[in-house]
């Protein structure tokens, strides 16, 4: 592994650029040096669903995307592309599938070349992920316990045993944040980030572990000398090949030669912008609430966790071990959630009319009429939320958890749709304890939850979450702290700061803290828990019913 700082960029490029692709979208922000973000720029991408769980992307869209919003971003900053001294890159954890010369292959019944990504919330490969759990290989040591369908390897299983013709062409299987810095620089390094925590590698050892390939069926790979997942692996923020191609510096507008870091997972970057708050790494835990959730916690030793990934090491903070949890559908449960109830369409509406997401307006509704945040938990009293409506990541590792909804009667207006969507929120944040006490429980202790992500942007959604898990919520000062992470590491790479820790300590702040309630409110919390608890454990003995 190598964490070397990039070569100092030129005389006068102050300005680094965090590229993010999200589920839904491609944002790309520019900074300059004290971490203050100057500009950003989106699109959005498509997403293909076919029936089996079957989710797919376009490598082709997401580059094309990614080279528009850079572009965007120092034309509306006003900057002069050469004082861009370098790019970082986050992505979400899909599998990019390509061919000889990185022609796009097809992963599903498409037959699309262009469908060439299954991406992260595809589920097509639970009974692969089943069968490798069975085997019980000493390496799932190291994610929990259990390989999730989500991570990489079941996936790649699933295409050898379901299109054999696709993983036998395939040139390159690529985390879709090492495709994006493959595409800038033409160097094939991976990042220890994404093949420790979604492809088994063992960056602990510096090694994979070619046993656990063959057991499970993929040996092809184990004898190729994992040619095809990556020989060679990187630090987040090192410096890949000689920085932008001409071919890339021109589609994004940018200099040859810029450096370009290696990259790492979406949330992950959200933790980088977030957790090197106050200078201790080990006492926050990162808390990324978007359409899914992930959490993240640093530690000097490693931890293992059942039912929690990792540890990781040096996946997140160099030198440091990681344990993930998370929960699969966060920001997407609420959207779902609401999408239940007989008002949703009306509230839509007069949502769209305020030019405003209809969750917004509902944590409005609810601190109006609780008179404030920590109060709105009366407003759901009887009415309990599981939000498992695609499983449940962590602490129990278990795709086939369902959501679950007690409490619901037949009221139909406005008032109602907001006493559910406090219930949502305070079952997120029920789940979010959950993992916390567990991972106490095992010796990874944390002080406070710093949250990043779309969906927890309002203090409404903060306040609840601490009060429901019972830990101070702390607001970074940056907006996009998933955008400055992913800065942060192309700040590194081109050798403004000396390491991702010292840049992390630099360029992060807090904005605001919110503390958990106490007396009443916090006993209410204590008991909403229990039930959140017991409606999980019933749903899991009746679902086979």
């Amino acid at each position: 592994m190598s964490n070397t700082p990039g070569t100092p960029a030129p005389e006068g490029a102050t300005y680094v650029i965090g590229v993010d692709v999200g589920t839904g979208s491609a944002r790309a922000g520019l900074f300059d040096l004290s971490g203050r973000m100057l500009s950003t720029a989106k699109r959005d991408i498509s997403l293909f669903r076919e029936p089996g769980a079957m989710v797919e992307q376009s490598s082709t869209e997401i580059w094309q995307a990614v080279c528009a919003i850079v572009r965007e971003a120092v034309s509306s900053a006003g900057v002069d592309p050469a004082c861009v001294a370098g790019l970082g890159f986050d992505a979400t954890c899909s599998l990019v599938v390509l061919g000889e010369g990185g022609s796009p292959l097809p992963v599903g019944p498409s037959e699309d070349p262009e469908r060439d990504i299954i991406v992260w919330m595809d589920h097509r490969a639970v009974a692969q992920a089943e069968r490798i759990n069975a085997l019980g290989h000493d390496v799932l040591r190291y994610v929990g316990g259990r390989i999730s369908p989500e991570m990489e390897t079941p996936k790649i299983l699933w295409l050898k045993e379901n299109r054999p013709q696709v993983f036998d062409a395939a040139w390159q299987f690529f985390d879709l944040a090492d495709f994006l810095t493959w595409r800038a620089t033409g160097d094939l390094a991976r990042s220890t980030c994404t093949v420790t925590c979604k492809w088994t590698y063992l960056a602990h050892e510096q090694r994979w572990d070619p046993t656990y390939f063959r057991k499970i069926g993929l040996d092809q790979l184990a004898d190729e000398n994992f040619s095809r997942i990556g020989t060679r692996i990187v630090e987040p923020g090192s410096p890949l090949g000689q920085g932008l191609t001409q071919e890339a510096a021109q589609a994004m507008g940018l200099r040859p030669g810029t450096s370009v870091a290696a990259g790492m997972i979406d949330a992950h970057a959200g933790g980088i912008g977030t957790v090197g708050i106050g200078g201790r790494p080990e006492r926050n835990l990162a808390y990324v609430f978007g359409t899914s959730s992930c959490t993240m916690t640093s530690t000097a030793e490693p931890v293992f966790v059942p039912g929690v990934w990792g540890p990781y090491y040096s996946a997140m903070v160099p030198g440091m071990w990681l344990n993930e949890g998370g929960q699969s559908a966060a920001g997407a449960a609420i959207d779902q959630l609401l999408r239940f109830h007989p008002a949703a369409q009306e509230a839509a509406a007069k949502a769209e009319a305020k030019s405003v997401a209809l969750p917004v307006m509902l944590a409005d509704l609810a601190a109006e009429r609780a008179g404030t945040a920590s109060e709105a938990v009366r407003l759901s009293t009887g009415l309990h939320v599981v939000p498992e409506f695609l499983g449940n990541r962590a602490p129990f590792a278990d795709p086939h958890a369902r959501a679950v909804i007690a409490g619901l009667g037949m009221e139909r207006d406005l008032d109602s749709l907001v006493a559910l969507y406090v219930a949502g929120i305070c079952g997120i944040g029920y789940g979010l304890k959950q993992i916390i006490d567990t991972q106490a429980a095992a010796g990874a202790h944390v002080d406070q939850i710093v949250i990043s992500g779309g969906a927890g942007q309002h203090d409404f959604v903060r306040q609840i979450l601490a009060d429901a898990s019972g830990k101070p919520v702390v607001a970074p000062n940056s907006d996009e702290p998933v955008l400055l992470g992913s800065a942060i590491l192309g700040a590194v790479a081109a050798g403004a700061f000396p390491d991702v820790r010292e840049a992390m300590a630099s360029l992060s702040g807090t904005a605001r803290v919110y503390r958990p309630a106490e007396g009443p409110l916090g006993e209410i919390h204590s008991a909403r828990f229990e039930a959140f608890r017991e409606l999980q454990d019933t749903a899991r003995r009746v679902r086979d019913c």
